[in-house]
């Protein structure tokens, strides 16, 4: 039995969407974290190779049987700034598995070697960005939120250079698939109508078939990839994910989280909050990510006029209307999200104004997202006495005006059927007690890189895995940073 039987639709499209090559042999690779669940989520046969043969085909030393791997092409606006070829400067996609439910799913080498897209790159990855992928998007799949996902992590026994001589690793990532908005605009730049819809094509046929169906296909697939942003930017807000760096290479067709590198998490409540070092101007602040996905939207929106109408100024009308839509997607999602996080069954025109109460009273406050979420669920358990506000309270240096919206929240839910146990399920259930936090983060990463230890990243990963149960064994990882751990700034990995 093979290892995994691979159906590599994308190394069927024509050359031009691709470069075919393998990955670059590494020197001493050791299989440090290899998630058996998502494996078998998978249908990999891990006792179908030995160890020292997975771990080869996860270091890029070995191709398995039936894969074809190849780098893809794409574009993309960074920043606002249209760089017309980017491309898989440091991934080789090694080929599509066939899920246990029947769908497709890319198995990705990051780090794995130059490419012909790698700018006079190393085509390679250290190991403290391979272990935040691992860490963030395992979370984030643990959060219930759409991601790509990790499934082994090599280091590779070899430097690699950047502003210091760092441990080398290769990651290998799974997602729904790797086509981007900027993979459209690769074609749409070039005014290869025709590679725009067989792309298209291809993704309508993965993800959206129902799409085929419609009176205009090529719009139906623009509806339904907008549906899927607002959807995913709300679920990242509820959890106060900051992603650092929403440029159209980094916006997945699929609607899955993609690429890790300058992100964090909110600890103090700030619209503003951005974390990334190279976002200087806050493009994507935490309160910025659905109009930059709106903006990305509508660069999607321009590749695929020409196959929306051949009248441009029609296609530019159908194309406006599903983007003027994804406001209000948004702003559904986003309040049935808090809506659950705040306990509230029923919706009312003026939950909208509840919810900013709240959080303007965090901001003035600094209040710790994720902990003030987490300790009104306590509040939920018995609404009417003060004592399990108390631990809510002590988050705000003048509890004042939190006290003050506790009085219009508890009317508002004391207007609903009086089920507090249901009330608080679905509270706990939307409001994480454990998130990566920034600082832990960067503490597992530092032991890993600076002392090969991998304990506190094995530990990380195990709390992570349950975000949403309480674990008193590991209360301290609810905490957020002291003065002294604070990371105020995330790297990209390149």
């Amino acid at each position: 039995m093979p290892y995994a039987t691979f159906d590599n639709t994308y190394a069927r499209l024509p050359e031009r969407f691709h470069a075919r090559l393998d990955p670059t042999p590494v020197a001493r690779p050791q299989l440090i974290q290899y998630n058996d669940a998502l494996a078998a989520e998978l249908g990999l046969d891990r006792l179908a190779v030995d160890d020292a043969t997975l771990t080869a085909i996860h270091a890029g030393n070995l191709v398995p049987q039936g894969a074809e791997p190849l780098s893809a092409a794409y574009a993309g606006h960074q920043f606002g700034g249209f760089v017309p070829q980017l491309g898989d400067g440091r991934a080789i996609l090694l080929g599509e598995v066939i899920d246990r439910a029947g769908r497709h799913r890319d198995l990705q080498l990051k780090g794995s070697g130059p490419t012909p897209f790698s700018r006079n790159g190393d085509g390679r990855a250290a190991l403290g960005p391979v272990l935040r992928e691992f860490l963030v998007s395992e979370a984030m799949h643990a959060l219930g939120i759409p991601t790509t996902r990790a499934l082994a992590a090599v280091t590779s026994g070899e430097p690699v250079y950047r502003e210091a001589v760092l441990p080398g690793a290769v990651l290998t990532r799974v997602a729904s698939s790797h086509v981007r908005v900027g993979t459209f605009q690769y074609f749409a730049a070039r005014a290869d109508v025709a590679a725009v819809r067989i792309l298209a094509d291809h993704v309508i046929e993965r993800h959206d078939p129902a799409a085929r169906q419609a009176e205009r296909p090529y719009l139906a697939l623009l509806a339904a990839v907008a549906e899927r942003q607002a959807d995913l930017v709300a679920r990242w807000m509820m959890v106060g994910f900051v992603h650092g760096v929403m440029n159209t290479d980094n916006m997945a067709i699929c609607g899955e989280t993609i690429d890790f590198g300058p992100c964090a998490f909110l600890e103090a409540y700030d619209p503003a909050a951005v974390f990334s070092s190279i976002d200087r101007g806050g493009r994507y602040a935490y309160a910025n990510q659905a109009p930059a996905a709106q903006w990305n939207l509508a660069r999607l929106a321009e590749a695929l006029l020409p196959l929306i109408d051949p009248d441009p100024a029609i296609a530019a009308d159908l194309a406006r209307a599903v983007l003027t839509q994804f406001g209000a997607s948004f702003e559904r999602a986003w309040l049935s999200g808090m809506r659950r996080k705040l306990g509230l069954l029923e919706a009312h025109a003026d939950d909208a104004a509840l919810i900013e109460r709240l959080l303007e009273a965090m901001h003035a406050e600094e209040v710790d997202f994720t902990l003030a979420f987490r300790r009104l669920c306590a509040v939920a358990q018995a609404p009417a006495q003060d004592a399990p506000a108390a631990g809510l309270r002590e988050l705000f240096a003048d509890p004042a005006g939190l006290d003050r919206w506790l009085a219009d929240w508890r009317r508002r839910i004391g207007a609903e059927a009086p089920d507090a146990a249901a009330r608080v399920r679905r509270m706990r259930a939307a409001n994480p007690a454990f998130i990566p936090r920034n600082h832990r983060v960067e503490q597992a990463i530092d032991a890993a890189t600076r002392d090969g230890d991998f304990a506190p990243f094995e530990r990380l990963l195990g709390v992570l895995a349950h975000p949403y149960d309480d674990q008193a064994a590991n209360i301290e990882y609810e905490r957020p940073a002291r003065p002294g751990e604070r990371v105020d700034r995330t790297y990209c990995g390149t």
